[in-house]
């Protein structure tokens, strides 16, 4: 790389991982009522990303991939940050919104292929109680980029239903069992997007993660279950090419994925260790129908916002006491300036409960 395109890198890095930032502090604080206030307290680091965005243009073929990548993110990001700001107070405020935030994962997924060679976006693409470790680092430098490991995608282009964006770590090795994450996204998401969510921890700390996406435009609450055996079906894909430890097997969601994780994982035949749904609705006909056996002991961990305004926190207060009631080993916890929204913080502490 010559001198100039490392100057121009340098000048974006920053900047460009500033603003991704800034666009998951929004993310995770969003609350309708509060929009403006977070909107100012994320400020304005897309600004310096725009003053520098233009240095990336005229790369040399050789670096051609490079540039690609940091441009799309670069431009994921700065049109997330405008569409923030255009909101305004149209009457679809709040949808406006989710789509622009939904720029942040596009801007992740642009960005990712540099994690392999670049430190500081690789440190990036760890969550933050894992960037100093030096160890974890040299590991992911000297696996590179092998072909059986790192972001893949099954039948989960835009706009595809049923298929799974898949994470498995670049330093993985058959030669024991690791744990699994499936993650499902709330209603009208998609795995794709959902699994930035979590990979940034399945990264920092070792498991495999499967981002489904439902079958349908939300997942099967109501009527006939088609996406249980969607799920089945992809974790024989996954078990055939990967060795999973069928004593460390997490089902999480948010809102609808949530709801779901209570619906398909309290099935006497779910081969999940743990639940950990978040954000979502119950009703105590669950815990009701609920197979005695299957419920005795299960972990489940229930995370919800006292801000939610869309499931009240009295949904998950009523599904932890109503699981407890029937033998679950339930962990409850309610956040204070948590929304409808997704905490990512609590995935560290999810996989330390999963691996205990």
């Amino acid at each position: 790389m010559a001198d100039r395109e490392l100057d121009d890198l340098v000048a974006v890095v920053g900047p460009l991982l500033g603003t991704l930032d800034a666009l998951g502090f929004i993310s995770r604080y969003f609350h309708p009522p509060q929009f403006g206030e977070v909107l100012a307290a994320a400020g304005t680091p897309d600004e310096a990303l725009a003053a520098v965005r233009r240095r990336l243009d005229g790369w040399p073929d050789r670096l051609a991939g490079v540039a690609e990548c940091l441009s799309a993110a670069a431009d994921h990001a700065l049109a997330g940050f405008a569409a923030l700001r255009d909101v305004g107070e149209a009457p679809d405020a709040m949808r406006g919104v989710y789509r622009a935030l939904g720029r942040l994962p596009r801007a992740q997924e642009a960005l990712y292929p540099l994690a392999a060679d670049l430190p500081p976006i690789s440190r990036y693409f760890l969550e933050p109680g894992a960037r100093g470790d030096e160890a974890l680092q040299t590991r992911l430098i000297e696996a590179g980029r092998p072909d059986e490991a790192g972001v893949m995608h099954v039948g989960a282009e835009p706009g595809e239903r049923g298929g799974y964006s898949l994470y498995v770590p670049e330093y993985y090795t058959p030669d024991r069992a690791w744990p699994l994450v499936v993650a499902m996204h709330g209603g009208a998401g998609n795995g794709r997007g959902f699994l930035w969510s979590w990979l940034r921890d399945a990264r920092a700390h070792g498991a495999i993660l499967i981002s489904p996406t439902a079958v349908g435009d939300t997942w099967a609450l109501q009527g006939p279950d088609v996406d249980t055996p969607n799920l089945m079906r992809m974790l024989d894909e996954v078990s055939t090419r990967w060795r999973l430890d069928p004593t460390r097997m997490l089902m999480t969601g948010m809102s609808d994925g949530g709801t779901f994780s209570y619906v398909s994982g309290l099935d006497h035949r779910s081969p999940f260790t743990h639940l950990a749904p978040c954000s979502a609705a119950f009703h105590p006909v669950l815990a009701a129908m609920a197979d005695g056996e299957r419920l005795a002991g299960l972990p489940i961990a229930i995370t919800h916002g006292a801000l939610d305004w869309m499931f009240p926190v009295a949904m998950a207060r009523e599904a932890a006491a109503s699981l407890e009631a029937r033998g679950a080993a339930v962990t409850f916890r309610e956040i204070p300036d948590l929304s409808h929204t997704y905490p990512r913080e609590l995935n560290p502490e999810l996989l330390r409960w999963l691996n205990a």
